[in-house]
């Protein structure tokens, strides 16, 4: 065996164990529960409640029925009335927990100040910032979205305003405690090019990386992690237990506590 064929000999058992391990830590998103053992009283050392919007349904409505089961009392919110109570009576039925509707709709301007006077008496451990809405049903080109400067503002209070609001709202109980877990419902969509559907890419990338980094460097000398979340994998792989494994494998501060 010359050089050269040692060589390549060694180059392709490099790049296998490479793409090995590559593909161990992948496994550890199709398998979290595997990888990430979660303790029963995870969450409700976190507080008694947990905050949930847009709750109606989909995600919200499973993170909220997750939640109760593992023990926790839930605040739902969203704008339909009639769906929060059935889900509320679900969950009440299903699992025996406590639960609190607020109905507001997040497009309007002013309604925070109600939601914060409902919330300002609850111990809030964790905080999911679901709700979101799309700038049109049918897919279209940015100037051509009807009533362009209406739907401007109602995206970006319900898909952005409302997160950074809800924070202002729970955070200082979660820093006063020195724990809590905020979790930011993003999209794939946030992650790639998305014509047509412009205006909601941008509105989800503000979820993820930015407002993440930021607030991670902010809460440093807290046990309060803000926790970005896809909903192009959430949605079609996980179950609701294995959705609360993957909050509970982000959740990292715990050694930065003083």
């Amino acid at each position: 065996m010359d050089l050269m064929e040692m060589f390549f000999i060694f180059l392709g058992a490099v790049v296998v164990l490479y793409y090995a391990v590559k593909l161990l830590l992948f496994s550890r998103i199709l398998f979290p529960k595997l990888w990430f053992p979660l303790s029963k009283t995870f969450f409700t050392s976190m507080g008694e409640w947990a905050v949930v919007t847009g709750a109606s349904e989909g995600i919200g409505r499973a993170y909220a029925l997750a939640l109760a089961e593992r023990g926790m009392n839930v605040v739902i919110m969203s704008r339909t009335r009639i769906r929060l109570d059935m889900v509320a009576k679900e969950i009440g039925e299903a699992t025996g927990q406590t639960v609190k509707v607020i109905t507001t709709d997040f497009v309007n301007e002013n309604v925070f100040s109600e939601i914060e006077d409902q919330l300002k008496d609850l111990n809030v451990g964790i905080l999911v910032n679901n709700v979101g809405m799309l700038p049109g049903v049918v897919p279209s080109r940015y100037l051509d979205c009807e009533d362009l400067d209406q739907t401007i503002t109602k995206v970006v209070n319900c898909n952005v305003k409302t997160l950074v609001k809800m924070c202002k709202i729970i955070l200082p109980g979660m820093d006063k405690r020195g724990k809590g877990l905020i979790v930011n419902i993003s999209s794939g969509i946030a992650s790639i090019p998305f014509p047509l559907y412009t205006l909601y890419a941008a509105s989800k990338k503000t979820l993820s990386n930015p407002l993440y980094s930021t607030s991670e460097l902010e809460t440093e000398q807290t046990a309060v992690s803000p926790t970005p979340f896809w909903v192009g994998y959430c949605s079609i792989f996980l179950s609701r237990s294995s959705m609360l494994t993957c909050c509970y494998a982000a959740y990292k501060p715990t050694s930065r506590v003083k």
